[in-house]
């Protein structure tokens, strides 16, 4: 089966904001299950529909060892978050070849809409908090590397277009 293609970085789509989710009808429900399959065959912890050219606040995160855990978030926002950090390695299929290790919230509480269409709380913590947070970034316009400072950034985009090449 064949799947919507990675959206490539200077794309402008990965610098706008995407829209709201109103309702979730049967082709947003098509549309997760299309975003797991290619989370899943990345492999990757999740994907935001900005990623693959669709410019709507959906999001998917699976960071389970076993896989088939993937949790379908629309219009996802980030309502707490611990002061307590930790670093992992982010990177991104629109921007690839590189990587960078990013500081962010251990732990963030973010309210959704969910696969039934029902308001929704969850916290999550560890690789997950970091995975939504990366996703939630996503769909508001930026990317990992905007968490870098200017002269990291700088280095990691001369990477990643030497690596194009």
């Amino acid at each position: 089966m064949s799947h919507r293609a990675f959206v490539a970085w200077p794309d402008a789509r990965l610098r706008r904001p995407a829209q709201t989710v109103e309702t979730i009808s049967q082709d947003i429900r098509a549309l997760w299950d299309e975003m797991i399959d290619i989370m899943d065959a990345m492999p990757g912890y999740g994907l935001a529909a900005p990623q693959i050219g669709v410019m709507v606040r959906l999001a998917v995160v699976d960071c389970s060892t076993e896989r088939g855990q993937a949790i379908r978030l629309a219009n996802p926002e980030i309502i707490l978050a611990s002061s307590k950090t930790s670093d992992w390695d982010e990177a991104s299929p629109n921007l690839p070849g590189v990587s960078a290790r990013i500081q962010r919230p251990a732990e963030v509480t973010v309210a959704f809409t969910d696969a039934e269409g029902f308001p929704a709380t969850r916290k999550f913590s560890g690789l997950w908090a970091t995975s939504v947070q990366h996703q939630i970034d996503h769909l508001a316009g930026r990317m990992y590397f905007d968490h870098l400072s200017g002269m990291k950034r700088q280095m990691l985009l001369k990477k990643a277009r030497k690596h194009r090449r």
